[in-house]
């Protein structure tokens, strides 16, 4: 992949290198027409002919030209980069105003080819940024939202405690909510912690072969509680397949799009797990009868801090998918969606040890 862009880099500079080449040798043909015009009228008007002859006579002659292709050189330069530096100029113009935080800018350089590919890599850039600020945005305020409901529940169930008056089951009820939403708070911080861990992770290491099929039966049997207290049926139609990976990874993907589908599964609902295995990859589905993932929700679903649903009705934070995509890439594999009105399904294709 590094390889292919570093070719594609190439490609693009070649164009600017050329026009640069072209450049310069418009400047010097122009200063050798206007040069020798110069010296054509000079000579047609006969003001050469007074210089006496010899060797000073070349000298002066000599001098005269160089001093007349500096300057004329240097004023037909000053033109020519005046025109050619514009795009330049914009450049300089639009990066100030990203710097500033005006991601709308855009622009446009015509339809030449290096003018249209300056123009495609500036404004990708600017869109990113723009969608950079916006998640960074959306996660300051539910991440916000997400930490503040817990501490605001144990404060004041702590205070409940604290004042007295209570009976031994009121008592039992409020220890097992401060429990909860403890146990959520330090879900938060782990999935945040494990996020900035993997992230700045290029290297996979600690692989091991193991059974899959047995790691995704302990995964569902984590989040026994969950599935159960939404009375969902899970459904583990798969063999016994074995896999190269990191095990402690990999169990942070599965345990991430089962808690994601029993989170959007409705009441009484399936979550259904499928493992197909071919040649050369194994690939795990995940599937829930939950509502439909737009398509505009689809294609950012696995950004960081990013969540479809805004209304706060379903707990979390939108690190869970991206983690599960950088497992995903650290093991050289995919993952995507696919919705319907029917049901929503989680592919993580991965390779296959081929030692």
């Amino acid at each position: 992949m590094k390889q292919k862009k570093q070719k594609k880099d190439r490609k693009l500079h070649l164009p600017l290198i050329f026009t640069v080449t072209i450049i310069a040798f418009l400047v010097l043909v122009v200063t050798m027409i206007l040069v020798t015009l110069s010296a054509y009228i000079l000579i047609h008007t006969g003001l050469l002919k007074r210089i006496p002859s010899g060797r000073s006579s070349f000298i002066f002659i000599l001098i005269l030209f160089s001093i007349s292709s500096i300057i004329v050189g240097t004023a037909v330069s000053y033109v020519v980069g005046r025109i050619s530096l514009r795009p330049v100029n914009r450049m300089i113009r639009a990066l100030n105003q990203l710097a500033a935080g005006d991601y709308k800018v855009r622009l446009y350089f015509g339809e030449g080819r290096m003018g249209k590919s300056l123009a495609e890599s500036f404004n990708t850039l600017a869109q990113e940024l723009g969608n950079t600020e916006m998640l960074r945005s959306d996660f300051v305020n539910n991440f916000s939202h997400e930490f503040k409901t817990p501490i605001v529940s144990i404060y004041g169930f702590a205070r409940l405690l604290l004042r007295g008056n209570v009976s031994e089951g009121e008592t039992k009820e409020y220890l097992s909510i401060i429990e909860q939403e403890s146990g959520r708070l330090a879900t938060m911080a782990t999935n945040v912690l494990n996020m900035t861990k993997i992230e700045n992770q290029s290297i996979l290491t600690d692989v091991t072969k193991f059974n899959l099929s047995e790691q995704l039966r302990r995964c569902v049997l984590l989040l026994e509680k969950k599935w159960t207290e939404k009375n969902i049926e899970m459904s583990c139609g798969f063999n016994e397949h074995m896999i190269c990976a990191n095990e402690e990874m990999l169990k942070q993907v599965w345990i991430n799009l089962l808690d994601n589908a029993i989170k959007f599964a409705p009441e009484n609902g399936i979550v259904a797990i499928q493992i197909y295995e071919r040649p050369d990859s194994v690939s795990v589905a995940i599937k829930n009868n939950g509502p439909k993932i737009s398509d505009k929700d689809k294609m950012r679903i696995f950004n960081k801090f990013f969540q479809a649903d805004t209304s706060h009705a379903a707990q979390g934070t939108g690190i869970g998918l991206s983690i599960v995509k950088k497992i995903t890439e650290l093991h050289k594999g995919k993952v995507w969606a696919e919705s319907s009105d029917q049901e929503t399904v989680f592919w993580v294709c991965l390779p296959k040890d081929k030692k």
